[in-house]
């Protein structure tokens, strides 16, 4: 049996008004949210297992956007559905709103899916795919998981699972019954902080030395064809680093940060920051193009601004979601001029050494910059 490529779907960034089918308490502090996909928008929402949506609501008189994995496998779409995962954070007010607040039959915003931290493999027959996740980090696994043991009849899944105790696993009945639906090609290791379990090596925090532990014995990267790290920076980070040093190529890890709290932001929303360009100051002119109409916009060289924050002041329909170079849903395409890049937490080699940028991180260096974001 071969299986199809399950590489990223590109869809343009864009927001639809969506209804809230279903709101499913998964643990304390997270809920399963499920949107109702109507039959004329199927195809804006066909998405690759691993990608993920940016919702956007007025909470409180501010317009919030948040981006969430999708939890659920392609197949559901067709179904005329699409779920993500949405886990408390502390202090995160979009969070917090939509575990007490978001109830089925409302409203919502919703972007078609984006996102990279899919698989390139050209198939999955005899692969071996491994997942490290931690807390919220498991809702792209899980549509990467299902859709991986579903497309092939020898394909492999390890997933290493990281909780502070039992309480807090989320899909924890999802994951047993994917468990007993592929026995022998599934491993799953649930790894608990402050709780003991019969090893060591689930036990406490994966730190390098576990990470080592793991590699060792049940990971063993000789016979893995892709890793996928999702969880806060300092656990995939570690887990880079640890595979690189042992020899593993970067091309084969793909990875998703997500953060706690509150994500600063490019602007108030809907529109960029105020910035005045004052008689006399230096600026520099940024060109872009989007859905095919090209505007210009000038930025003082001394507001430091972000080549996003300055488009948005002319126009409020650029893509972006989280604003903090995590998401990659401002991706544009550098096509004259130079910038520097803050951040980058979402493009791979290949997508920086073709021209893209994070124009939510971008800065002028030069005084003409053009862009593209159709590119």
């Amino acid at each position: 049996m071969t299986a199809t490529n399950i590489g990223a779907t590109k869809h343009r960034a864009r927001f639809h008004t969506l209804t809230v089918s279903d709101v499913r308490q998964l643990t304390a502090d997270s809920v399963e949210v499920t949107f109702a996909v109507p039959e004329n928008l199927r195809g804006a929402f066909d998405y690759a297992p691993g990608q993920h949506l940016a919702l956007r609501a007025t909470i409180d008189g501010h317009e919030l956007r948040r981006s969430y994995s999708i939890c659920r496998p392609p197949s559901t779409s067709a179904a005329g559905s699409i779920s993500v995962a949405i886990k408390r954070d502390l202090g995160g007010v979009f969070s917090s709103w939509a575990n007490s607040e978001l109830h089925e039959g409302q409203e919502i915003e919703v972007m078609s899916p984006q996102g990279t931290f899919t698989s390139t493999l050209p198939d999955l027959d005899d692969k071996h795919i491994v997942g490290v996740a931690a807390g919220s980090g498991i809702t792209p696994l899980m549509s990467l998981a299902h859709t991986v043991l579903a497309s092939s009849a020898t394909s492999r899944f390890t997933l290493v699972y990281t909780n502070r105790t039992a309480l807090d696993v989320m899909f924890l009945d999802e994951l047993a019954d994917l468990k007993d639906r592929y026995p022998a090609r599934l491993a799953l290791y649930h790894v608990l902080s402050r709780e003991q379990r019969s090893s060591s090596l689930l036990t406490g925090r994966i730190d390098e030395d576990k990470f080592r532990r793991m590699l060792d014995s049940i990971l063993r990267p000789a016979t893995v064809d892709e890793w996928f790290l999702c969880g806060p920076f300092e656990l995939v980070q570690l887990c880079r680093d640890t595979l690189e040093d042992v020899g593993v190529d970067r091309s084969r890890v793909r990875f998703e940060l997500f953060t706690t709290g509150e994500t600063n932001r490019a602007s108030g929303g809907d529109s960029g920051r105020p910035v005045q360009v004052a008689a006399g100051d230096k600026t520099f002119q940024i060109d872009f193009t989007l859905d095919g109409q090209s505007n210009t916009v000038t930025t003082p060289v001394n507001a430091n601004e972000s080549i996003l924050n300055a488009a948005l002041r002319v126009r409020p329909d650029v893509p972006f979601a989280c604003a903090g170079g995590v998401c990659g849903t401002c991706r544009a395409k550098l096509v004259s001029g130079d910038v520097t890049m803050t951040e980058n937490y979402a493009l791979e080699p290949d997508e920086l050494e073709r021209g893209f940028v994070l124009t939510c991180q971008s800065h002028p260096t030069t005084e003409k910059v053009v862009v593209d974001y159709d590119g």
